[in-house]
């Protein structure tokens, strides 16, 4: 990637991006400005479209920086550059986001954060599994213990998984799986694991739909995963103080209970050069054997 600073542009892959306003405060706190971004968005491609290339992407805007108005985009942005791929579905002309010049774009346009579908463009069954572990309370020193739990239960079922922050204040577990399994099936093997943690630790966990009868306790939302819906994208950044990233963890590191702000876009680089993309160190799962027991 080449730079002209003189005129604002950025020359990538062959193709010319208009930085606008680069000095501005994304994440004031931090210090981190749009032309900060546009470099830590570059430095973390590699991983970020992995799991955000041939998906139905929404992202959330944030013009003025994390901490001012922001609107959810499902519609691609008009003008649309000839290098941006589209992928309608139902009426919507979401983003492809598979490459680094359609990322910049978007990053230019103070896109803070990248949800993907969990569906691949052309596809109706899920790419992945992911539960979402959900905090009520805004700062949840359990969320980690949570997390391990639900490890755990999946381990004794010989299903291997990874935690990730969400980059907000929960974590998800994310399961790669084999193709072939559909929506309903992984919902009846979340609803499975999340009434027995409820059952074993009520004190500590619920399915509880509705926030304001959950108490303090922490929610497993089985059912986010699902065909129309999206959750964070491993390695996107979120409009937090903190400039979080969701950024998957060793079980070790579980263990020692980190806070999901520890990571975030001025240290994420440096992780990543050291422990890599941890979700590709687990294959794909074959869930036949709880199918069965199940069903």
């Amino acid at each position: 990637m080449t730079v002209a600073t003189t005129k604002g542009t950025l020359i990538v892959e062959g193709h010319e991006l208009t930085i606008t306003n680069p000095g501005k405060p994304l994440w004031p706190e931090m210090g981190i400005t749009k032309a900060d971004y546009i470099t830590k968005l570059t430095e973390l491609s590699p991983y970020l479209l992995r799991y955000c290339h041939n998906r139905h992407l929404t992202t959330i805007r944030f013009p003025n920086g994390y901490h001012q108005k922001s609107f959810y985009q499902k519609n691609a942005p008009n003008p649309v550059p000839a290098f941006v791929k589209l992928a309608p579905l139902d009426g919507i002309d979401y983003v492809n986001l598979d490459s680094l010049p359609t990322l910049l774009w978007l990053g230019n346009l103070a896109s803070l954060e990248f949800h993907p579908s969990f569906h691949r463009i052309g596809e109706t069954l899920p790419a992945e599994w992911l539960i979402d572990i959900d905090p009520t309370l805004e700062q949840e020193p359990r969320i980690m213990e949570a997390a391990h739990i639900i490890g755990e239960v999946l381990d004794s079922l010989r299903i291997q998984s990874i935690a990730k922050t969400s980059g907000a204040t929960g974590v998800q577990i994310y399961i790669p799986i084999q193709m072939g399994y559909t929506f309903e099936q992984l919902r009846k093997i979340g609803f499975f694991i999340a009434s027995y943690v409820v059952k074993r630790y009520p004190n500590l966990f619920t399915i509880e739909r509705l926030k304001k009868n959950r108490g303090d306790k922490i929610y497993i939302d089985y059912l986010q995963h699902w065909y129309g819906k999206t959750l964070s994208a491993p390695y996107t950044p979120r409009a937090r103080k903190d400039a979080s990233v969701s950024t998957p963890l060793l079980w070790k590191e579980v263990e020692q209970r980190p806070d999901p702000r520890d990571f975030n876009l001025l240290n994420i680089v440096d992780r990543l050069s050291k422990v890599g993309d941890l979700i590709q160190t687990v294959p794909l799962q074959n869930l036949d054997a709880i199918l069965t027991r199940l069903e």
